[in-house]
């Protein structure tokens, strides 16, 4: 449920918790042919944009999730040319994959053309051109009819989708999960968002339980992300050996200094500690 007028956006994200933000300026408001967004600035967090009542991303803090939701996995693969991102219409996604030097391809699937338009327009600066490149490729499409049936492999798939509600219900099925792997090249990797463990638990649990029916290795790291109220923001990286989680520290640092650009989250030092889980966390999982 979310409430809303010229000054104050209330967000009751998980029953019975509710964060506000102060709105300097409503910027945009529209209803796509697949959802609710509204895009608005706000004195700390600049930039804000919302879908379907609920906060996606910010201008002052998206850097910490795109960075580990990118970051992570394709320096712990090292050599991705291929990368697919399924959702991410904002483009952060996008704009960080970009940085490395060697993916030749990023293909990114969104359902909601809405989505880029708007993001393109009134938040660029998490895309910063990233549309525009000539590696990016984009597609519109259900994101789970895509990797059914693209027939392509990809080093490394990055599932930024929106909560399991709505049109991002289906990106978390164990079904959809099983094509991911279906076009994973050798040594490939998934990576995707799966909310925050201390008021999601239901969602951890369940994306972790059907990644791990389908891959051999399925683990889970996290990010303390502001936005996303509740404590640390979980990931998940799963393939098909225990190797993408347990790369280390030196390796790590020579991939980032090949890559040759800086991070504000990201390190690797963050790299390996983000996978070590407090008992609570463990517990979800066992």
């Amino acid at each position: 449920m979310t409430w809303f007028d010229e000054t104050l956006y209330s967000e009751w994200a998980h029953g019975g918790y509710m964060q506000r933000f102060e709105i300097s300026r409503i910027l945009h408001q529209t209803h796509t042919s697949q959802q609710n967004l509204i895009v608005f600035e706000t004195p700390m967090f600049g930039r804000v944009l919302a879908i379907d009542g609920i906060i996606q991303t910010t201008e002052r803090d998206e850097f910490i999730y795109h960075e580990m939701l990118v970051h992570v996995p394709l320096f712990a693969h090292g050599e991705a040319r291929r990368v697919l991102i399924i959702g991410g219409g904002d483009g952060g996604a996008l704009r960080e994959v970009l940085r490395h030097p060697g993916p030749a391809l990023a293909r990114l699937v969104e359902i909601d053309p809405g989505v880029i338009e708007i993001s393109r327009q009134f938040l660029p600066g998490l895309s910063q051109g990233a549309f525009d490149d000539a590696r990016a490729d984009l597609v519109i499409n259900d994101g789970c009819d895509y990797v059914k049936s693209c027939g392509e492999k990809f080093d490394v798939i990055l599932v930024d989708s929106t909560d399991p509600v709505g049109p991002g219900e289906v990106l978390f099925r164990e079904e959809f999960y099983a094509d991911c792997r279906q076009i994973l090249a050798d040594g490939g990797i998934l990576a995707a968002q799966c909310g925050v463990p201390f008021s999601q638990a239901g969602e951890l649990t369940a994306s972790h339980q059907r990644l791990a029916g389908v891959f051999d290795d399925a683990a889970v790291y996290l990010a303390a992300i502001p936005t996303y109220v509740g404590g640390a923001m979980a990931f998940a990286l799963a393939a098909d050996s225990r190797a993408p989680k347990s790369v280390n520290a030196d390796v790590l640092t020579r991939r980032l200094k090949d890559a040759g650009f800086e991070t504000r989250y990201y390190s690797p030092a963050i790299h390996r500690a983000a996978f070590a889980l407090p008992p609570y966390i463990e517990a979800l999982l066992a």
